[in-house]
């Protein structure tokens, strides 16, 4: 190879580092993986049953945060019964149950996911113990819940009072019925409130409501089955709308209600709830939460 033609053969490698590094480049970087904001998060929770345990198990996983269970120094550890007679007995007697202390230490966090049961429309006791010793002004808090009808938005508004300095965010809520739905839902959860990258499903708005049909009624008697918080409970008004592999309707249902003995006694209006109920394809309906 003659001088020249090594001299063209350098020029031309040349060339192509500099036309093409910065691609090879470019597409090295897109091919990272996300990475999300250095912004410490911890997922505090207390659980009873170990259903919301799963649920702070699965969002400290999906997001590498730290994680910390709430411990009440004298546990509630009878049976159903049990512990609803002791949170009533602890209500009318004022009564907040002991915790032990954190480990961690929240100053360092800026976001934490707060996890409990919802007992009788709220929090479980252990949160509110903890939420009368503790400061999170300035914090963002993002609240998940296990349940067995409803009780995520009741209990975020409870949290915004007792920690009005707080950013409440949207959180997320299962019922207990329905755990194996949960780490999908939780990753879906994540990825639309923007704490991970993903692709998130989105979903139609609901339609507009109309009165309940025949075959619609059947379809939430369906849903809510023997579950004896509602079986009281009848549907006005329903709309839908499509979701992966189904349907979600979202029915208006008001308490059944006996006519009073004596005429001449005012009956109170019906409370009215909203209840979410979905029908996947080839499987039997089932509500997924009840909004009083």
């Amino acid at each position: 190879m003659n001088t020249k033609t090594l001299m063209m053969g350098i020029a031309w490698a040349l060339l192509l580092a500099i036309v093409c590094c910065p691609a090879a480049q470019a597409q090295k970087k897109r091919n990272k993986p996300y990475k999300k904001p250095a912004q410490k998060a911890l997922v505090l929770y207390y659980s009873q049953t170990s259903n919301t345990k799963a649920v702070a198990q699965e969002i400290a996983k999906q997001l590498k945060a730290d994680i910390e269970e709430i411990v009440p120094v004298k546990p509630y550890d009878g049976d159903f019964q049990a512990t609803i007679d002791r949170c009533k007995q602890d209500q009318k007697d004022g009564v907040k149950p002991e915790i032990k202390p954190l480990k961690s230490k929240l100053k360092k966090y800026k976001v934490i996911f707060l996890g409990f049961p919802v007992w009788f429309g709220t929090y479980a006791p252990p949160i509110a113990t903890l939420l009368d010793k503790v400061d999170l002004s300035g914090k963002t808090i993002v609240p998940f819940c296990t349940f067995g009808s409803g009780g995520l938005e009741s209990s975020a508004a409870y949290l915004g009072q007792a920690q009005p300095k707080a950013k409440i965010l949207d959180g997320y809520g299962v019922r207990a019925a329905r755990m194996d739905a949960m780490p999908a839902e939780v990753d879906q959860f994540l990825k639309a409130s923007g704490f991970v990258k993903g692709k998130v499903v989105k979903l139609d708005d609901f339609s507009a409501s109309h009165r309940v049909s025949n075959d619609e009624a059947a379809i939430y008697d369906a849903a809510i089955g023997d579950y004896p918080m509602m079986q009281n409970t009848r549907p006005l008004f329903v709309a839908s709308r499509s979701i992966p592999d189904g349907t979600e309707y979202l029915f208006t249902a008001c308490e059944k209600r006996k006519e009073p003995v004596d005429p001449n006694i005012a009956m109170r209006p019906p409370k009215e709830m909203q209840v979410y109920v979905i029908v996947l394809d080839g499987k039997a309906p089932v509500f997924t939460k009840v909004v009083r």
